[in-house]
């Protein structure tokens, strides 16, 4: 790991305890998924039940509360900062807010005070066999409202059922819409492929790619077009690649690719032919046609690289960089001023990003990190400035940070 300050404080027993809710989150590799029909049945029951107009199953993870299952909203996520559900994480039973004008955490909360004005809340926590909450099930209505200790009591046993589906996708070895492999399967499958790569010395690489603006497809075309557009994508790349090839969705408009008995110039000849093939596809939407477009990233095995989440990690940074770049491209990874550096392995941690002399601070969620750099996500980059400290406080660990290149809400950085 890289210096740290002098002047970091001693590990607080909370930071220890928000490391161990991140490392429970991360095992169950559920953030950024695609929604899926169990989860979204029970945000469905949670209205139909307490005749409420949102219902949401969410996971918290070091900046924000992402929504894997969510009626009665438009955004997928929300900040940490502003979120009830922070408060739910800190307990076993339900909180229960009647109305939050009336309750000082909450009165002055952007989203009571401004749209969408927020009055009742019920929220309680997705709790893991082993102790840890790492999300909520929740309820969220426009007026103030009693909730019974019945209502609550029903609340907790369909957030029990949340858990029971959360363990039961990591079963699942295919993915349903596109017939891509799963996350988790893509990852043990890789595994494997991997360690049949370092026992023979033959070469591997590895591609990650997701859909530029796919977000704005499901926006102006509705989410059928952009489930279209996923699935004609996933045909694309399998017409591409090899019966050896493994091709998984990692997340909603997220890939992956592991290529065995491949250097690092096949990796980068695959790349561009995937990026080819995706860039040709249109996709019909009444008189019109909807075309779509990747940002693709390559990493290739070698003895410094030398196991799944390393090798993915790297390719990750490359698509970043491809993005940064404009989009529509490939990039290959490379260390920050091609110096020679460890990779970058996935992690899931809570960061926080300080500047202005430790005036300002943002959080952040801390998805990869190495010896020389690290991939940030924040809720916006907008303000952020070039040079920062970055702190993970569980790891008594800061550093001071140069951005070498960013999107709309990721950075990568490296070490000064």
């Amino acid at each position: 790991m890289h210096r740290m300050l002098a002047d970091t404080p001693p590990v607080a027993m909370e930071d220890v305890a928000e490391a161990g809710r991140l490392e429970a989150l991360d095992r169950f590799d559920v953030m950024d998924t695609p929604r899926e029909e169990s989860f979204d049945r029970i945000t469905r029951l949670i209205r139909d039940i307490f005749d409420l107009p949102v219902a949401i199953v969410s996971m918290i993870d070091g900046h924000r509360q992402w929504y894997k299952a969510y009626e009665g909203l438009e955004n997928r996520e929300v900040s940490r900062d502003e979120t009830f559900c922070k408060y739910t994480l800190q307990d076993l039973t339900p909180l229960v807010v009647p109305d939050a004008r009336d309750d000082a955490r909450f009165a002055q909360n952007p989203l009571v005070t401004s749209a969408p004005q927020i009055r009742f809340y019920a929220g309680t926590p997705l709790r893991t066999p082993d102790g840890h909450n790492i999300g909520t099930v929740c309820a969220i209505g426009f007026e103030p409202r009693v909730f019974t200790a019945r209502e609550s009591a029903i609340l907790t046993d369909l957030a029990a059922l949340a858990m029971d589906a959360l363990e039961l996708r990591q079963l699942a070895s295919v993915d349903s819409l596109t017939g891509a492999l799963s996350r988790r399967a893509f990852k043990e499958q890789a595994a494997h492929a991997i360690a049949l790569a370092q026992r023979h010395r033959h070469g591997l690489g590895c591609i990650a790619f997701d859909l530029d603006y796919f977000k704005s497809i499901n926006d102006n075309h509705g989410h059928a077009t952009g489930d279209k557009v996923l699935v004609a994508v996933a045909e694309a790349c399998r017409a591409e690649l090899r019966g050896t090839d493994l091709f998984g969705r990692l997340g909603g408009e997220e890939f992956a690719l592991v290529l065995p008995h491949t250097d690092r110039a096949g990796v980068a000849g695959v790349a561009e032919k995937l990026r080819e093939a995706i860039a040709r596809i249109l996709v019909g939407q009444g008189d019109k046609a909807v075309r779509v477009t990747a940002s693709l990233g390559t990493a290739s095995l070698d003895a410094r690289t030398a196991d799944m989440d390393a090798l993915l990690a790297n390719a990750d940074a490359a698509l970043y960089e491809a993005k940064a770049a404009g989009r529509n491209r490939c990039a290959a990874w490379r260390p920050p001023n091609d110096a020679p550096a460890g990779p970058r392995r996935r992690v899931l941690k809570a960061g926080r990003i300080m500047f202005n002399n430790r005036m300002s601070s943002i959080d952040c969620t801390v998805r990869t990190l190495g010896e020389d750099g690290a991939g940030l996500d924040v809720t916006s980059s907008i303000g952020v400035p070039e040079t920062f400290s970055l702190q993970i406080r569980s790891d008594a660990f800061e550093t001071r940070c140069r951005i070498v290149s960013q999107t709309e809400r990721h950075l990568e950085v490296e070490f000064c």
